[in-house]
């Protein structure tokens, strides 16, 4: 690699824009992941929603998460990239702060007449509508703010930023948590993404308008062309097979807590909880050039494999280490899959279509949440807190993994090469 020219490129390849949005979707990470690495706990225990419904709660706050962006991408054709970027952090600021209100005193009173469960759900869906803004934000504005000859360092640099936030941001709320109290990790959030708001009004300049930028599509014709995507069995299929990954996924931060607080007795959950995001930064690169030459089921599959594979390294130890390791197979194997993901979800996709097909790419993350939430409240109560068997509770997510694993490997099989 030639390190003057990258250094030069990024230089002048990208706009100012460029790194005032990234630094903005760095911190805004931080606030995520640091709320999201305790938000199960903090509904479970300090709110007193008990485990079910505290994991069921998480998996809709990030299930709508992840699916409003297929719409939120009108927004932000329609009302341009600051607007709806200060709309989402004003969101972030006043849903992040609701949600702690649960947990603090003076906000008992008003949560308790509204009812626990029917406040944290209308907090939760209101946060969660505000998030789905930012990722159109944020990648439109790295993919216009760009030169073409740079585009793919472009995201390389946003993909790193998000996995350092990922990686830190739990950190950072572990700090919160044992200085403050949990419920004020939601309350750092808040203020962490008001002063994004801040900084978006002050800094953030509306990225130019591409000369051949077509007209603005209307909420009808987003709506036709997601019933298109529904028509498309090969896609849908393969969509909701690929939800199986993410069903593992999210139990890093629905069921995992539990598992190290209850059965390990590690106090410091959210150092555990980055493990995953500090070996993606490590091994994203070698891992995606050892992999580019392969087909792209084959190496999602083997993807699938090896993360399934970690859950039966922690049903057979459960140690601290056999965690951490087990956590760093997890990675391993997202590393592997996730960059082929994306380019088969391109290539499945009508020349005319490719950005309503890649708005679906979030659906499996989406799914994966709806499922994962319910299914980590249901292994903790019947698996930790009834009956003390880890062992059972990641044998029945590996079984999910090894299951999804076959899933993929038919559809190669019976759909993939009979329609090639």
């Amino acid at each position: 690699m030639n390190i003057s020219k990258t250094i030069s490129e990024m230089k002048s390849g990208f706009l100012p824009t460029f790194w005032i949005a990234n630094i903005l979707e760095l911190f805004e990470r931080f606030a995520f992941y640091g709320s999201k690495a305790v938000l199960t706990v903090y509904l479970a225990n300090r709110v007193g929603l008990g485990v079910q419904a505290a994991g069921t709660l998480a998996g809709l706050f990030s299930g709508l998460l992840y699916s409003l962006p297929i719409i939120a991408g009108v927004f932000v054709d329609r009302y341009g990239f600051k607007k709806t970027l200060s709309a989402c952090f004003a969101f972030f600021t006043v849903g992040y702060f609701l949600i702690g209100l649960a947990g603090l005193e003076f906000g008992q009173v008003m949560v308790e007449s509204i009812g626990k469960t029917t406040y944290v759900v209308a907090v939760l869906i209101l946060t969660a509508i505000g998030g789905s803004l930012i990722k159109p934000c944020i990648v439109g504005t790295v993919a216009k703010t760009s030169k073409d000859n740079v585009q793919s360092l472009g995201y390389s640099i946003y993909y790193t930023l998000v996995n350092i936030g990922g990686a830190i941001g739990p950190i950072l709320a572990l700090q919160v948590r044992e200085g403050l109290g949990i419920e004020y990790v939601l309350i750092m959030s808040s203020l962490t993404s008001f002063l994004l708001l801040i900084g978006t009004l002050l800094f953030y300049k509306e990225p130019p308008k591409a000369a051949d930028a077509k007209p603005q599509a209307s909420l009808g014709k987003v709506f036709g062309d997601m019933l298109t995507v529904f028509k498309n069995v090969k896609f849908i299929s393969f969509l909701v097979i690929f939800s199986g990954f993410w069903i593992m996924f999210w139990q890093i931060f629905y069921s995992f807590p539990f598992y190290i607080t209850e059965v390990l007795q590690f106090s410091k959950f959210e150092i555990l909880e980055t493990v995953d995001a500090w070996t993606i930064i490590l091994v994203s690169v070698p891992l995606t050039a050892m992999v580019a030459k392969w087909k792209p089921i084959s190496a999602m599959s083997l993807g699938f494999l090896i993360a399934s594979c970690s859950w039966v390294l922690m049903a057979l130890s459960p140690t601290i280490p056999a965690a951490i390791v087990a956590m760093m197979f997890f990675a391993i194997g997202e590393a592997t899959q996730a960059p082929r993901f994306y380019e088969y979800v391109a290539s499945l996709a009508p020349k005319d279509q490719v950005g309503t097909y890649m708005g679906f790419a979030f659906l499996p993350v989406s799914i994966g949440s709806f499922v994962a939430g319910p299914l980590s409240g249901w292994l903790v109560k019947t698996y930790l807190q009834d009956s003390m068997n880890p062992t059972m509770m990641w044998s029945i997510l590996a079984a999910i993994g090894f299951g999804s694993t076959a899933l993929m490997v038919l559809y190669n099989v019976f759909i993939v090469k009979k329609t090639a």
